[in-house]
């Protein structure tokens, strides 16, 4: 791998992988620790939400070339707005290691944007050290399909046609945009959820957004050749001009749009009822992200439960730990005005 990397002489290079809530990015780079091929690969982790779940679930991979040390978890809001209190020190702390990684990857909450985090390399502290090789952006093709992030350009061109203006867009469809007008490489995922027909849709889609070119890939549960995702050679920091974003004349941004909370649950026995009654509090209360680990009694793994709309999956990842406390915590997410309380009872039942 290390060969066929393009990095700037003398610097480290960093991926940022993007992507809105559930688009696979853990499983992406999860898929990438899986086929490091002995490489020293670093990951900082930001979530929105007071409890961190993808950290865990990279922890939990069982690869050697992923210990604790190798994990660097913020769990403070959103990387793109906390860089000098998390951000830049915790890039100073893995090139500080006595045997510093070879390549940093650095997954971004669903809901930041990219290019406030990007800027950050221009930091003294940072600036002549690392630079970023690539943005990857992350796409559920059958969010897309659905709808999640834009109308049909159809509906768009109907729109224009018919009044010269579109509706305004959503705090979603802002953040998917930004996320895209970033990226070096969109990777066009859960293929396998969708027909041709609307894998098409969404590929039409995605360019529309695009102010530029950008290689689009498929993928299917995050599979990609690391090769394809590392060594871009980008050095993103210097580029940033032809990377515009719907907040370039804020001073800052922030994500008052959206709300998150955790909901503690007791021990589930049937976890296929589980699904069923989480899938219609998606649906009813319009529910974005859902995601945590459920005790099963009698069962030693731990259940994980991965919810994307109203579309929600569940699977045991990994054995309880001696001693570890079997705790059932589900953190939802959802845009502002989500009625917290109505969800605690909903999903308690």
């Amino acid at each position: 791998m290390s060969s066929q990397s393009k990095t700037v002489v003398g610097k480290t290079p960093a991926t940022v992988i993007t992507g809105f809530l559930g688009a696979g990015k853990t499983t992406l780079i999860r898929g990438l620790l899986e086929r490091a091929d002995g490489r020293r690969l670093a990951l900082i982790i930001n979530e929105f939400g007071d409890v961190g779940i993808d950290g865990d679930i990279l922890r939990a991979c069982g690869n050697p070339t992923c210990t604790d040390d190798d994990v660097i978890e913020l769990a403070n809001g959103c990387l793109c707005c906390t860089v000098a209190d998390d951000f830049v020190p915790a890039i100073e702390k893995l090139l500080a290691r006595p045997n510093p990684p070879e390549h940093i990857i650095i997954e971004t909450s669903g809901l930041a944007l990219p290019k406030p985090l990007v800027q950050a390399f221009h930091w003294p502290a940072i600036k002549s050290r690392v630079t970023v090789d690539g943005v990857i952006a992350v796409v559920d093709a059958a969010a897309a399909a659905e709808g999640r992030f834009a109308p049909d350009p159809a509906v768009l061109a109907a729109q224009r046609e018919a009044s010269g203006t579109v509706d305004h867009e959503t705090p979603v469809e802002e953040v998917f945009e930004d996320q895209l007008l970033c990226a070096d490489l969109i990777v066009v995922n859960k293929t396998d959820l969708i027909d041709a027909d609307d894998l098409a849709r969404v590929e039409n889609l995605i360019r529309a957004a695009l102010n530029r070119d950008a290689k689009l890939v498929r993928a299917s549960h995050g599979a990609v050749d690391p090769l394809v995702l590392l060594g871009v050679g980008a050095a993103v920091e210097d580029d940033l001009a032809n990377r515009p974003s719907h907040h370039d004349e804020e001073e800052g941004h922030d994500h008052d749009d959206f709300t998150s909370f955790v909901v503690e649950l007791p021990p589930q026995p049937d976890p296929d009822a589980l699904a069923a009654s989480l899938t219609e509090v998606a649906a009813v209360h319009g529910v974005l992200r859902l995601k945590g680990f459920i005790d099963v009694p009698g069962k030693p793994m731990r259940l994980l439960v991965q919810g994307v709309g109203a579309r929600v999956q569940t699977h045991y990842d990994r054995l309880w730990k001696a001693g570890e406390e079997r705790r059932s915590r589900l953190v939802v997410i959802g845009e502002t005005g989500l009625d917290h309380d109505a969800v605690r009872r909903a999903i308690a039942g």
